[in-house]
């Protein structure tokens, strides 16, 4: 196989991306996963340019990286600057084997932001280059905005490639650094290059124009070897290549070697990694590695999933490291609720009646205001209620709860409950500082005496969601609940026009299946302890 080498700069133009921050040990954790991963080159940012970046590097020193070099970015020197001035003294400082250079390949840019000559200009490229060549370093030579400036005056954006090559650079990497160029336009400028000047070419594109992958593809097919982008695309604007849907796609699809096989299989990992120490939500809808790459939903489509996987999945979601779901919702059909049920160990194959039934309840119930897309935890619950011989570990009897505001006094919340545990009612009152906070303390009051495993089980987001906002404060509303207990977290739901009731739905839901995981978790650590004996 070709193989083309990925060059990965989410610690620097990744951090460009509004809210993205990270810290010097985020970077430093992201760097060795990326590492880890058997991405070519990390780029770890801009020495000098800000103190985060000087620190990074710092700490970089230490770092035992088995795959990857570690890369230094910054400009060329200043226009009219001795060679080197202070710009390329803090890039050398950082003491990586590796710089990357960017230079301006426009004359826009030459004559109206560096304000100086096309002759300069080209020296300054060439100056920089060479500078850290005699220093022993490898260099990577960035063309800045080149699309654009070739489309303006191609000779002259070529002269700056030469200039960086014949001064020593091992990679010409072009950048659509606006994101506004198309991808026939892209190829056959790539073409051109690769033809004119040499085969180390490189590509760096931006997403403005929604075509930063299909870019990056087509400069590889035109001869790129070397791809820059971040994971899961952040970056400065719309954001820049995806690593994450690049590496697959050239690996899987066009036959380019860019990480290890095995490597491949934690891309999904990596990106949910990433996104976690970034402290941004995963974006469910990324191709590849987001939650709904391989997420079925229409009963048609999930029957003929689970008789060919290819009829409606692009490759097996375990090439990336990712999995199938199958989505339980009014547009479900029988294979959808078999397919989910046996992944919770309830075999309903032989009892079509019931399964038709259960198809039949869940759309009610999503019509009524339930959605259990994002909450796999109740509908397990609907699944096994079902079953023979199944029983609630308690039922509710009565509720009360009363909100009181006098003046010149805190707002005060209380809730009564009779709670039936087997043949036993318990009733118990409790405050706090709302309404569903009180609800919540009462229930437990009752439960924890006979489940002392519920004391785990916390409440990690509770959101609310109006169903049908014509009907104000009268409206329906759905209470989503997502819950942990250390070892993992679940999501419930209720739904009702009255908000105490909604909320106790998804609240009894999420104990339910509390006491469930306990009990599951404990059968599973006496199997574990016999099979020892």
């Amino acid at each position: 196989m070709d193989s083309v080498q990925i060059y990965d700069t989410t610690l620097r133009d990744g951090t460009q991306g509004e809210g993205v921050s990270l810290s010097v040990e985020d970077k430093v954790k992201i760097a060795l996963r990326l590492d880890e991963m058997g991405i070519s080159y990390i780029e770890g940012g801009w020495p000098g340019s800000n103190p985060k970046d000087s620190q990074f590097f710092e700490r970089a020193r230490g770092l035992r990286l088995s795959r990857a070099k570690l890369t230094a970015f910054g400009s060329t020197r200043r226009p009219d600057s001795p060679t080197p001035d202070a710009t390329l003294n803090s890039i050398l400082e950082a003491g990586t084997d590796t710089v990357a250079l960017f230079g301006k390949s426009w004359r826009l840019h030459v004559d109206r932001v560096l304000r100086t000559t096309p002759e300069e200009n080209l020296r300054m490229i060439g100056d920089s280059v060479e500078f850290f060549r005699r220093q022993g370093r490898e260099v990577i030579y960035d063309a800045e905005h080149f699309f654009d400036g070739f489309k303006d005056h191609p000779e002259y954006a070529i002269a700056t490639l030469r200039a960086a090559k014949d001064a020593g650079a091992e990679w010409l990497v072009l950048c659509d650094t606006n994101g506004g160029s198309l991808t026939d336009e892209v190829g056959s400028i790539v073409k051109r290059i690769v033809q004119e000047v040499g085969d180390n070419i490189g590509i760096h594109t931006h997403n403005d124009s929604e075509l930063a992958v299909a870019n990056t593809l087509a400069a590889v097919s035109a001869g790129a070897r070397h791809v820059q982008g971040t994971i899961n695309g952040y970056g400065e604007r719309t954001g820049n290549a995806n690593l994450c849907s690049i590496i697959p796609n050239l690996q899987v699809k066009m036959g380019y070697r860019c990480v290890e096989e095995e490597n491949l299989k934690r891309l999904t990992e990596l990106s949910r990694y990433v996104a976690e120490v970034a402290n941004l939500s995963h974006d469910i809808k990324l191709p590849y590695v987001g939650a709904s790459s391989f997420a079925h939903k229409a009963g048609m489509h999930v029957n003929a999933v689970l008789k060919a996987n290819e009829s409606f999945e692009h490759l097996p979601p375990e090439t990336v490291g990712n999995r199938r779901r199958i989505l339980i919702s009014e547009l479900s059909g029988r294979s959808n609720v078999l397919y989910t049920a046996q992944q919770f160990g309830v075999e309903m194959q032989s009892r079509a009646g019931e399964v038709r039934n259960m198809v039949d309840t869940i759309k009610r119930l999503e019509h009524e205001g339930y959605q259990f897309e994002g909450a796999e935890a109740s509908f397990e619950l609907l699944v096994r209620r079902t079953q023979p011989g199944y029983a609630p570990p308690f039922e509710l009897s009565d509720l009360l709860v009363l909100v009181e505001k006098r003046t010149g006094l805190d707002l005060l919340a209380e809730a009564t409950v009779k709670v039936k545990i087997g043949t036993e009612v318990l009733h118990t009152v409790a405050e706090g500082n709302g309404p569903v906070n009180a609800l919540d303390a009462a229930i437990r009051k009752a439960l924890l005496n006979f489940f002392p495993e519920l004391e785990d089980v916390q409440l990690s987001d509770y959101k609310v969601r109006v169903i049908d906002g014509d009907a104000a404060t009268a409206a329906a509303v759905r209470v989503s609940i997502e819950s942990t207990d250390g070892h993992g977290t679940w999501s419930t739901v209720g739904s009702s026009e009255n908000i105490i009731e909604a909320s106790w739905l998804a609240l009894a839901d999420s104990l339910e299946y509390g006491l469930l995981r306990a009990e599951e978790r404990r059968a599973t650590e006496a199997i574990a302890v016999t099979a020892q004996r």
